[in-house]
């Protein structure tokens, strides 16, 4: 079965058993209280959903299995002469609840390696694409060409016994992982290096091996990949990308169409396509003010001009964060360490000393702080990765270790198809008369 296998079974077998009995003893029991506005607000604060991956604290950020992100910079093994935690590390965080040791994270990488070969029809279906396509539609597209593959819907035409549903999902979702740094370098050098493509080294490690394939072999860069893998993979079960890939993932859609659901999310300016956005925006104030180094006063200025406008800045605010996201944090302390002088990085910190107190003067805004989102970009820029329209495939295939992890536990633990109860609002009218009831479906 492999040791990984091995140890998720024993895992699930044993959450299995301690959740029946929770619920058994507790499931009457009521979680909050759902107000009418978050029946219309998009569902925030309502608690529905169990993700067993992560969980984001207001206050603290992040937690993977309870560990922050500057834990995680701490605890997780690292490549030979490295300082960032390498990915493989996190998946197996998430998916078995324990730190790794280092032959654990070796064991993963050299599976992911076995389990990284792409079928020639994948590729020719991102070629029947235009050029002019978004590397996310690309992405999207090589995803669903993968599910010809699917383990699960293969064992599941033959008939499979639900209890074992699991195992051709954690099978998939091993070589979905393993093969998305391929399928999005060929994205890249495809769209913008003239399709001359890089073949894999099968002695790199996951997040060294795509910034090889993307051909970008400076040392500090397969660094920044390794941190920018860990940081994005999860955001707990709520955000779109990892709701959308459970969400399909419960109809038993095996996971390449459940992922590609969750991309299809991760797409949207509200989600993961804001990290471009941010540098785009950059760009245009440069470009407004005439300089590669606008002062603070100036961005002030920029600032307010943008707001007045009825626009947002990108990268700031969070749904759920009341402090600045630890994501940025940890990136900007890699541009102190690696590019100090770097004038876009500079430009970052410099918003960063000058949003926060205007978004506060508005008195509207509950988290004025940057997420994650504020300077993933300007650390890519630096190293010449300034096509900001992939930046969010990027994102797009570190998410794949949350929603991947998580996905093989919905199916350990059987379960059931997400079915929301929804109302119309002239039976919410009614039920504020006294003149109807709302009920459960």
């Amino acid at each position: 079965m492999g040791i990984l296998k091995e140890r998720f079974k024993a895992k699930a077998d044993e959450s299995a058993v301690e959740i029946k009995e929770l619920l058994k003893e507790h499931g009457n029991k009521t979680i909050g209280e759902v107000q009418l506005s978050q029946v219309y607000q998009g569902m925030r604060g309502i608690t529905g959903l169990v993700s067993e991956t992560s969980l984001l604290d207001a206050q603290e950020g992040i937690r993977f299995r309870g560990y922050s992100i500057p834990e995680l910079q701490q605890k997780l093994p690292k490549a030979k002469g490295g300082s960032e935690p390498l990915p493989e590390g996190l998946f197996y965080l998430m998916l078995i609840g324990e730190l790794p040791t280092e032959d654990d994270v070796h064991h993963i990488s050299s599976v992911w390696q076995r389990r990284s070969h792409v079928p020639n029809h994948v590729f020719a279906a991102i070629d029947a694409l235009p050029i002019t396509a978004h590397p996310m539609t690309m992405f999207v597209s090589g995803i669903m060409a993968l599910q010809t593959e699917s383990n699960f819907a293969k064992r599941y035409s033959e008939g499979i016994n639900k209890k074992d549903y699991w195992e051709p999902i954690f099978d998939d979702a091993m070589d979905l992982i393993a093969r998305l740094p391929r399928i999005a370098a060929y994205i890249y050098r495809r769209k913008y290096r003239n399709n001359q493509h890089i073949q894999p080294n099968g002695l790199l490690d996951w997040a060294g091996n795509l910034a090889h394939m993307l051909g970008f072999e400076n040392e500090s860069f397969k660094e920044l990949m390794r941190l920018y893998m860990t940081i994005h993979a999860d955001h707990e079960g709520g955000n779109v990308s990892a709701h959308a890939t459970h969400l399909v993932g419960s109809a038993l859609s095996d996971p390449y169409l459940s992922f590609a659901a969750g991309m299809n999310g991760l797409a949207g300016p509200l989600h993961g396509l804001a990290n471009q956005e941010v540098v785009k925006w950059i760009f245009e104030m440069r470009e407004a003010l005439n300089t590669e180094t606008p002062s603070k006063t100036q961005i002030e200025e920029y600032v307010k001009k943008t707001l007045s406008e009825g626009k947002v800045v990108p990268g700031y605010g969070h749904a759920v964060l009341r402090k600045t996201d630890p994501r940025f944090t940890a990136q900007m302390e890699f541009g102190k360490k690696h590019l100090p002088e770097d004038p876009l990085v500079q430009t970052v910190w410099n918003v960063y000393d000058a949003v926060p107190p205007i978004l506060q003067s508005l008195g509207k805004i509950k988290n004025p702080w940057p997420n994650v989102d504020a300077h993933s970009g300007a650390l890519l820029v630096h190293y010449g990765l300034v096509e900001y329209e992939f930046y969010t495939v990027l994102f797009g295939i570190s998410r794949a270790l949350g929603v991947m992890s998580s996905l093989i536990w919905d199916r350990a633990l059987a379960l059931p198809i997400e079915r929301p109860k929804s109302v119309t609002t002239d039976l919410v009218k009614q039920w504020l008369k006294g003149e109807a009831e709302i009920w459960g479906d």
